[in-house]
């Protein structure tokens, strides 16, 4: 027997465009080094995960073998936009057969982007089975521009504009999540559609809860959390700790400062294998801030953030002197945040479910539009002195976009370092439309973000898509409420079914 040599009239196959990269210059000679030495190991791997976030911080990916990733390393992937056009349920958002709104040409006709692989976020994932890597691209238009939708390039034009500064910004992140057992296998397609969600996993909470730190409630998660911890760290990521917090099976991961762009992929990252590791034993992993769970506790992410002078490595929010506290350049960094808090709020928080968390029925809940030392109750949290000294931002939900909502605060924080204005006090909120705290729903919060600045920070595009692909997920929401008017504060079949297993 012997196996048979299948011949293609074209070598490169669904590629971009050949030489793609090399022809927009596309690439720094880190990446281009980087690249000439992945090609010499793609002998030794089977498959290659390219990858992207999509407006709504899922990955959306294609599987290659290594021998066709060898041509879409340097010429891009052809990749459909339905990532750009599904809400969340996964109802077209933008009528891309139509006048679409959004001023991206190319998505008339759903006509393809092109995806390339940056070769600096090469990996190859631990485990047996197939010898696969993992790789995540950036979105370019066909005629070698960055799109204009791409998250992952606005955080890279954000963090650019430190780099003109003289500022690098240090990101700690602290995600929850809840970690469930799956009571079957049940795939949840029953109903489901464009816009339809079927049933969310059925699932069982691991403990009762509600022992904060308790060690014993660590260790009703530790046959998955421990083996976790080290597959994470065998990535590269630098994982500092694993928590039991209140909930049943609630789950808090910290990570060690990286840079923006490292963070947000990070967190990419981190969620989707976290996921995948624990639906492959058995359980479910969710970063839906509020499960339809029995005695669930919202889950928050806080963003840690300093800054360092580039050039000498200090650290600039530390105050001089005994005193301690942060430095006039921290406030005036806060007072950026907090400016901007209610028009970027929908990046931080973009779920209908992630309001459950700010509301007043939660004592710790970072509701108050201010700033204080070392007060859980305020948005923005200082924490630490001297050299440690950094701000705690805990407005933002788990599933949020990571590269819109590190965007987002950057982009707020360096306009208040920029502003002619004074730092706010301690405990200050903005008194320019006399609102006092986050927005309280996600209806209020896409106000906030329509009627504001946010196009100025994200593009034209970018913000008229986030509007669409939010307005439809409202729709369907408030569709449901009408028929099925839930109870105050309840979590809803709907959200359950929109989020729980997709986030």
């Amino acid at each position: 027997m012997y196996a048979r040599s299948w011949s293609s009239p074209s070598a490169e196959g669904s590629v971009g465009s050949p030489s793609f990269v090399a022809h927009h210059q596309l690439w720094d000679d880190a990446r281009t080094a980087a690249a000439a030495e992945i090609t010499s190991r793609l002998d030794h791997l089977d498959l290659v995960r390219l990858v992207f976030a999509d407006p709504h911080g899922l990955a959306r990916s294609k599987t290659l073998t290594a021998q066709a990733f060898r041509g879409v390393l340097r010429n891009g992937m052809n990749f459909s936009p339905g990532p750009f056009v599904f809400d969340t349920g996964h109802a077209v958002a933008v009528d891309f057969t139509g006048e679409h709104g959004i001023g991206v040409d190319e998505i008339s006709g759903a006509g393809n982007f092109v995806l390339v692989p940056d070769p600096l976020t090469f990996q190859q994932l631990p485990g047996d089975g197939p010898r696969t890597a993992w790789v995540i691209g950036d979105e370019y238009l066909r005629d070698g521009t960055p799109h204009p939708l791409s998250a992952r390039a606005l955080l890279r034009r954000t963090e650019a504009r430190y780099a003109a500064r003289g500022l690098t910004p240090a990101l700690g992140l602290e995600v929850e999540w809840y970690l469930t057992r799956r009571l079957d296998d049940a795939p949840g397609n029953t109903g489901n559609g464009f816009g339809l969600q079927g049933d969310a996993p059925r699932v069982a909470a691991l403990n009762a809860g509600y022992q904060f730190n308790l060690d014993a409630a660590y260790d009703t998660a530790a046959p998955l959390t421990d083996p976790l911890a080290l597959y994470l760290g065998a990535l590269g990521l630098p994982l500092r700790s694993m928590e039991h917090e209140s909930g049943p099976g609630q789950i808090e991961t910290t990570f060690s400062p990286m840079s923006a762009l490292d963070t947000a992929d990070a967190m990419l990252l981190f969620r989707t294998v976290t996921k995948r590791w624990c639906a492959a034993r058995g359980h479910h992993a969710s970063f839906m801030s509020q499960p339809r769970l029995d005695g669930a506790d919202p889950s928050g992410w806080h963003l840690n953030q300093s800054l360092l002078d580039t050039a000498t490595g200090r650290p600039l929010f530390a105050a001089e002197g005994l005193s301690g506290g942060i430095s006039p350049s921290g406030k005036a960094y806060a007072e950026g945040l907090l400016g901007w808090a209610r028009e970027l709020c929908l990046l931080s928080v973009p779920t209908v479910n992630g309001y459950h968390r700010l509301g007043a029925a939660h004592s710790l809940a970072p509701t108050r539009l201010g700033w204080s030392v070392e007060d859980r109750t305020a948005m923005l949290r200082v924490v630490g002195s001297g050299a440690g000294a950094h701000i705690e931002n805990r407005i933002g939900e788990p599933c949020a976009n990571p590269y819109l909502n590190i965007a987002g605060q950057l982009f707020a924080g360096l306009d208040g370092l920029t502003a002619a204005a004074p730092a706010a006090p301690a405990a200050a909120a903005p008194a320019a439309t006399g609102d006092t705290t986050v927005p309280q729903s996600l209806r209020e919060a896409l106000d906030a973000f329509r009627t504001g600045r946010a196009a100025q920070f994200l593009g034209a595009p970018l913000a008229a898509t986030l509007t669409k692909l939010k307005e439809s997920e409202l729709r369907r929401y408030e569709a449901w409420c009408l028929h099925t008017p839930p109870a105050p504060g309840q979590v809803t079949d709907w959200e359950q079914r929109e989020y729980f297993g997709a986030y």
